[in-house]
């Protein structure tokens, strides 16, 4: 384990590996205004959503690390106060890396990076219509965390209202995690798109109280087959299979009755059955997984 201090590295180096291990994180497309009416765009990913009655948003465009600036977005916010919170992507991420070069002030990075403008109905700076979702917001707070270069500063803003694309929803107007295809920053010039084989879902435990990894078998507990993610499925069912339900599905699925009937010693056996679990269990069957390993 490589272990180190926020002072043991050049502040460059250490703020990399910093955003290389914390991601990936949602970007902030930030649309804001200056005192003279001069709209600016700019990308940050020290971003998320910290509640929703009221739904606040927080951003932080942080001190430039090599000379200890602050940025345009900052300035703008505190002087107007209001900001539109654009998300971003996979259509338009090239674009959006263009509006983070630093141009300077009263440059328009709509221009410069070929977006959009489309008024806001609540706050004056513009939305970006090539954005999928769009929040316009009043600035309820500021946090200065620092001086030095790299240091933080929060910004809390309050949505008023949301703005959403018909082509990224459902039948039944729900946002559609696959249409509206959103990216991630990562570390240095990375990346990761939210689409294809990249998502996957995972039953929340809050609805019901898992078994918990305490109740779990020794032999499954201890398994060379089965993951961590498989045993945490495992210890998140609510209530195991009953006997007559195990001994049905013993019979009736050919793949596990050839199993149980080879004649396998019992740590072959083990194998066996645990391999056969472990696909169940990467295909979401959940139920079909325990009745399998408590098949003996």
């Amino acid at each position: 384990m490589k272990t180190i201090g926020p002072k043991d590295l050049p502040l460059g180096e250490f703020h990399n590996a910093l955003l290389t291990a914390i991601a990936p994180r949602p970007i902030c497309f930030a649309s804001t205004i200056d005192k003279d009416g001069n709209a600016n765009l700019s990308p940050f990913s020290f971003f998320n959503i910290f509640g929703s009655n009221p739904t606040r948003f927080i951003f932080s465009p942080a001190r430039r690390v090599r000379d200890n600036t602050i940025k345009h977005t900052l300035e703008n916010v505190v002087a107007t106060k209001e900001v539109v919170i654009n998300v971003v992507n996979y259509s338009m991420v090239q674009q959006m890396s263009l509006a983070s070069c630093e141009y300077p002030k009263g440059v328009d990075e709509f221009v410069k990076a070929g977006f959009t403008p489309i008024a806001s109905e609540k706050v004056k700076p513009f939305r970006v219509m090539e954005s999928p979702v769009q929040f316009e917001c009043k600035v309820v707070d500021i946090i200065e965390t620092g001086k030095e270069g790299g240091a933080g500063n929060l910004i809390i803003a309050e949505m008023l209202l949301m703005h959403i694309s018909p082509d990224v929803l459902t039948a039944d107007g729900k946002i559609d995690q696959h249409k509206i295809d959103l990216v991630g920053r990562l570390g240095s010039d990375w990346y990761v798109r939210a689409n294809g084989n990249a998502l996957f879902e995972v039953p929340k435990p809050a609805k019901n109280l898992g078994i918990g990894f305490d109740q779990l078998p020794a032999s499954i507990k201890n398994s060379k087959i089965l993951s961590g993610n498989n045993l945490g499925m495992l210890a998140n069912i609510e209530q195991l299979p009953d006997a007559d339900s195990i001994a049905i599905h013993a019979h009736m699925n050919k793949e596990l009755a050839g199993i149980l009937a080879a004649g396998y010693a019992q740590e072959e056996l083990e194998s066996k059955l645990h391999s056969l679990a472990h696909q169940l269990l990467n295909d979401g069957k959940l139920m079909e997984a325990w009745k399998v390993l408590l098949s003996v």
